[in-house]
C-alpha cells in the first residue's frame, strides 16, 4: 500500500503515489527522484533509540508551517487580534499534528519495511514503542494546551484528537478518508476560534461567546475542509491514475472557493476586528426609518454654512428640491476604493488559485500517476495562500502576511528533512 503525504495541521495524511520520492520542491512531498542508497540504511553512528535527525523525520517537523494558519485564520474569523488563546490553540495543534505523524508511521510500521526501509522506524532509528509513546504524550499534551485556553477549545480539541488517531488506525484505508481530513481541517481552525474568543471573554470582553465564534468562523472551517477534502479524493488515485472526473471537479470547487473568497462582504474585511464584532449587537445596526403621519411636513435644508442654515417645510405632494450640501457636509454613502487589505486579499487568492489549479488541470487532461501526485502537492502547497486568504477577508492581513511568511521558512527547512 502506498505511503502517506502530510496534508493537515491536524496531523492526518493523504495516500501518496511513489514511496521513497523526495519533494522538488520541498513543499508537495511528489515528484522529484528517489533518495540516494545511503538513505537507505541507518548511518552508522545513530543510535537505535533514535537521534535528533531520526525524530525529525519521523515528526516530518518541514510539515509544521501549514499549522499556524489555521488558528490565525480561526482568530481572524471571531473579529479578535490573535492573543494567548491563539498561541495556545497553535501549541496545542502543533503537538496534535506530530501526535498524528508519529502515530501514522506506527500504524504503517510493516508496510515501509517493505516499501520505505529508510524510514526511522523499520531501519531501526526509532523503536515502535518509542513513536507510540510519543503520540500518546503529544496527545495528551495538546489536550492540556487547550483546556489552558478554555473549556470549549479542550472540547474541540478532543474532537480533533478522536479523528486524528481514528484516521490514523483505520479511516485512511476505508471511504471515509477524505471526509475525516476535512474534518480534521476544520476542526483544527475552529480551535483556533474558540480558543481565541474565550480568553478574550475572559479578560472583559463579552463580545464574542464560544458558541457565537464557531457560528463565525464555520464558513472559513468549511472553505478549508472543502479544499482538504478535494486534495484527499485526488490522493487516492495517484499511485494509478486513470481519474478524469476527480481533478476536474476538485479543479471547479478550487475556482468557486477563490471565488468566494475575493466576493466576500467587502465590510467585513475593511473593518477593524472591534467594529466587526459590534457588530454582532446593536450598535452600528441602521435604524428603520420612523413612518411619517399623513400631512406631516418634511424639514428640507436650502443651502448655507455651519449651523446657520435656514430650514423650512414642504407641503405634500410639492416638488422636493434637491438639497445643496454646506462646508463640512458628508455624503451618505461613500464608493468604496481599493485598500492594501484588498490587494493583499487578491494576491493570496491569486497565489491559491495559481498553486492548486494548473496541476488539477493538468491532471485532468492526463491522469498518470506523475502528474495525479503533482496534483495533489499543489493542493498540499495551496494551503498556506488560502489560510492567510481567509484572515484577510476576515480583516486581518497582518494574519494573512504572517502566515505567507511561512512559505518560504517552510521551503528552507524541507531541503534539510524531507516530508516523505
Amino acid at each position: 500500500m502506498p505511503r502517506a503525504l502530510p496534508l493537515l495541521g491536524a496531523g492526518l495524511w493523504a495516500p501518496a503515489g511513489a514511496p521513497g520520492r523526495a519533494s522538488e520542491d520541498g513543499l508537495s512531498g511528489t515528484g522529484g527522484t528517489a533518495p540516494a542508497p545511503d538513505r537507505l540504511r541507518p548511518s552508522p553512528g545513530r543510535g537505535r533509540g533514535g537521534t535528533v535527525r531520526a525524530w525529525s523525520e519521523l515528526f516530518r517537523v518541514s510539515a509544521l508551517f501549514s499549522v499556524p494558519g489555521d488558528a490565525l485564520a480561526g482568530a481572524a474569523a471571531v473579529g479578535r487580534r490573535p492573543g494567548r488563546g491563539t498561541a495556545l490553540a497553535i501549541g496545542a495543534s502543533l503537538c496534535l499534528y506530530e501526535a498524528g505523524m508519529a502515530l501514522n508511521d506506527w500504524a504503517d510500521r510493516e508496510e515501509d519495511a517493505v516499501d520505505r526501509p529508510h524510514r526511522p522506524i523499520p531501519s531501526g532509528r526509532v523503536a515502535p514503542s518509542a513513536a507510540l509513546g510519543a503520540a500518546g504524550v503529544l496527545t495528551a499534551a495538546g489536550l492540556a494546551l487547550a483546556a489552558r485556553a478554555s473549556r470549549p477549545a479542550l472540547a474541540v480539541a478532543t474532537g480533533l484528537a478522536a479523528t486524528v488517531w481514528a484516521y490514523d488506525l483505520h479511516l485512511k484505508h476505508t471511504k471515509a478518508g477524505p471526509a475525516a481530513m476535512a474534518t480534521a481541517r476544520s476542526l483544527d481552525l475552529l480551535l483556533g476560534a474558540t480558543a481565541t474568543a474565550a480568553t478574550a471573554r475572559s479578560t472583559g470582553d463579552n463580545v464574542a461567546a464560544p458558541v457565537a465564534s464557531v457560528r463565525d468562523a464555520l464558513p472559513a472551517a468549511l472553505a478549508l475542509g472543502a479544499h482538504t477534502y478535494g486534495v484527499t479524493a485526488v490522493s487516492r488515485h495517484e499511485a494509478q491514475g486513470g481519474s478524469t472526473a476527480v481533478p476536474l471537479a476538485v479543479l471547479a470547487t478550487t475556482a468557486a472557493l477563490g471565488a468566494a473568497v475575493l466576493t466576500a462582504d467587502r465590510a467585513a474585511r475593511t473593518s477593524p476586528p472591534a467594529a466587526r464584532a459590534a457588530r454582532a449587537g446593536a450598535l452600528g445596526e441602521p435604524r428603520p426609518a420612523r413612518a411619517k403621519s399623513p400631512g406631516e411636513h418634511t424639514p428640507v435644508r436650502t443651502g448655507g454654512s455651519g449651523d446657520h442654515q435656514l430650514v423650512r417645510t414642504r407641503e405634500p405632494g410639492a416638488h422636493r428640491p434637491v438639497p445643496t450640501r454646506g462646508p463640512g457636509e458628508g455624503r451618505a454613502t461613500r464608493p468604496h476604493h481599493l485598500t492594501p487589505a484588498d490587494l493583499l486579499l487578491t494576491a493570496f487568492t491569486g497565489a491559491y488559485l495559481r498553486t492548486a489549479g494548473p496541476p488539477l488541470l493538468h491532471a485532468a487532461l492526463n491522469p498518470s500517476p506523475p502528474l495525479t501526485q503533482r496534483a495533489v502537492g499543489g493542493g498540499i502547497r495551496a494551503m498556506i495562500p488560502l489560510q492567510a486568504a481567509l484572515a484577510t477577508r476576515a480583516g486581518a492581513p497582518g494574519s494573512g502576511l504572517a502566515v505567507m511568511a511561512l512559505v518560504p521558512l517552510a521551503r528552507a527547512l524541507a531541503r534539510k528533512v524531507s516530508l516523505t
